[in-house]
């Protein structure tokens, strides 16, 4: 019982896995039912066993997935650095190293899909929405940590996340980490200009 229930999981591991991989590669509207189980060497009834939703349920767990994974790797370049600037600039490098060593498909799940699907109401769009913010809420500790007001922090944890977005979009397109590595050096400069009320002021 212990090994089917164990074989079970890892089935939906290398569902998401795949789709996520797969979203990262063509988006959503490119990404198929059917790919996904063979990219994951899943049965179609694997796939509606464990996502009743189909494409779109897989697509939302996917996001999910890769949404934490890049959180995980913006808490580590954030924690990295006690610099909150640094800090940025090192998650940036991180990302275009990465985006490279992939061939510039490698791109955020999250971007294409929340362009594909808007203006619709759908699960898709609020799992975009959750991602995003949480990706903020970890630049915005961080600087809030490091003494910044919440106000200013809250505005430059948002211009951080967006900013970074847009970036790795403008590398893929152009297949040249420069955009990535241009913002940032440009959100750090940008971040060591404010001036923090506590330990660790930004610009000293």
């Amino acid at each position: 019982m212990q090994t089917s229930q164990a074989g079970q999981t890892g089935t939906r591991d290398r569902i998401v896995m795949a789709a996520a991989r797969l979203l990262q590669r063509q988006g959503y509207v490119g990404t198929g039912i059917k790919q996904i189980a063979t990219e994951s060497q899943a049965t179609l009834g694997s796939i509606y066993h464990f996502f009743p939703g189909g494409k779109e349920a897989v697509a939302v767990a996917a996001i999910r997935y890769s949404g934490e994974e890049f959180a995980a790797l913006l808490r580590e370049a954030l924690d990295s650095e006690a610099d909150p600037a640094a800090a940025v600039l090192s998650c940036t490098r991180q990302l275009a190293d990465g985006l490279r060593e992939s061939g510039w498909v490698d791109g955020c799940p999250v971007t294409a899909a929340a362009l594909e699907t808007l203006g619709t109401d759908s699960e898709i769009q609020q799992v975009c929405a959750d991602t995003l913010n949480g990706w903020e809420r970890l630049v915005y500790d961080k600087l809030l940590g490091s003494g910044f007001r919440a106000q200013d922090a809250r505005e430059l944890a948002t211009t951080v996340i967006s900013a970074i977005e847009g970036a790795e979009v403008t590398a893929q397109v152009n297949r040249n980490e420069e955009p990535l590595l241009a913002a940032g050096r440009q959100l750090a400069r940008l971040v060591r200009s404010y001036e923090a009320d506590g330990p660790g002021v930004a610009g000293q």
